[in-house]
């Protein structure tokens, strides 16, 4: 079958990004055909893009997507021909109205799940899932700080941490980017463009600080980060929206209260696919629950690719995106 992608020759700004057709060949042992019905996009998508992270080139881009099994190879035995399916974080090749993939990749959709739904949650929620349930364990009646609270993931962050019973503080950009987050499941939420982040924390929690910051932003947020974790807290970075967080001394932690700092991905976490289907079962369960609802605020047709990840880098999107193949 012809398939149009989304391809790069080269790293740089979105107009790197190029459209091509090809004929997709029948798929190889252990790999499902898939016809993509919607495709979501990450900030993962803008690091490939940009260079900062590595890619073997020329490379079709995207990680997370929904589709039709249209053939499976020889050996499958996850999915079969018909079925729904979903995945995300890999491997790369989802900005595609078709592709073949390691089946089992796969996971198939729920029923009472769209495809949108799916390609606009997966990815995020898996990312949700195994930060606040194993990178840092996130307990009822805990304060946790997170970032980018009116974006994807940390919309899907508000509601999880909110079922958890946690008391969730979001930080976000501006009156409209807030008002997104406390609709999202926070408690409270913070405007870091009017709003010292450290000092709204230590006055929240009357001082104590909080156990866990979640900070996907990076170098401009670092050490607000820092100062808002109570003694022996957990700094979790698993993002750089503004550029690598500085490095960080040893001492650093001591002195700022034998503090804990990690920088976890989501690919480690979902790497066998035990680990895929347990985070995954774990996002479908609670979307099918209506506890998770994915805000997709952003549509784009696959051939105004470069528009969405410009808006996404300048933070003109709210919530979950999906490119319509």
């Amino acid at each position: 079958m012809k398939a149009t992608r989304v391809t790069i020759e080269r790293q740089g700004p979105p107009d790197v990004m190029q459209l091509s057709e090809v004929d997709l060949p029948a798929p190889g042992p252990g790999e499902a055909q898939i016809e993509h019905r919607a495709i979501g996009l990450n900030y993962m998508d803008v690091y490939q893009r940009d260079g900062h992270y590595p890619l073997q080139l020329p490379a079709v881009l995207g990680i997370e997507a929904a589709g039709v099994v249209m053939d499976v190879g020889e050996g499958v035995g996850d999915v079969a021909k018909g079925d729904r399916v979903a995945y995300g974080g890999g491997p790369a090749g989802a900005y595609s109205t078709a592709r073949n993939i390691p089946a089992n990749r796969l996971i198939r959709i729920p029923p009472e799940v769209p495809d949108d739904v799916a390609a606009a949650v997966l990815m995020k929620g898996m990312t949700v899932e195994y930060l606040l349930n194993r990178t840092y364990k996130v307990q009822a009646g805990q304060f946790v700080l997170f970032y980018a609270a009116s974006g994807g993931v940390g919309q899907l962050a508000g509601q999880w941490g909110r079922h958890l019973g946690a008391r969730m503080i979001g930080v976000a950009g501006g009156p409209e980017k807030c008002a997104a987050a406390r609709n999202a499941g926070y408690e409270l939420v913070i405007d870091r463009t009017s709003e010292d982040i450290a000092a709204r924390v230590r006055e929240i929690t009357g001082g104590a600080g909080v156990p866990v910051v979640y900070d996907s932003v990076g170098k401009v947020t670092f050490d607000a980060s820092i100062d808002s974790l109570a003694p022996r807290g957990t700094f979790v970075s698993f993002g750089a929206t503004t550029g690598e967080a500085p490095p960080v001394a040893p001492s650093l932690l001591q002195k700022k209260g034998s503090l804990y700092f990690t920088r976890p991905t989501l690919a480690t976490y979902i790497a066998s696919r035990e680990d895929l289907v347990h985070s995954a079962s774990a996002v479908f369960d609670l979307v099918s629950k209506k506890v998770l609802t994915a805000q997709i605020n952003q549509r784009y047709p696959l051939a105004d690719v470069r528009k969405a990840h410009d808006d996404l880098e300048h933070a003109r999107t709210r919530g979950s995106t999906v490119i319509q193949p």
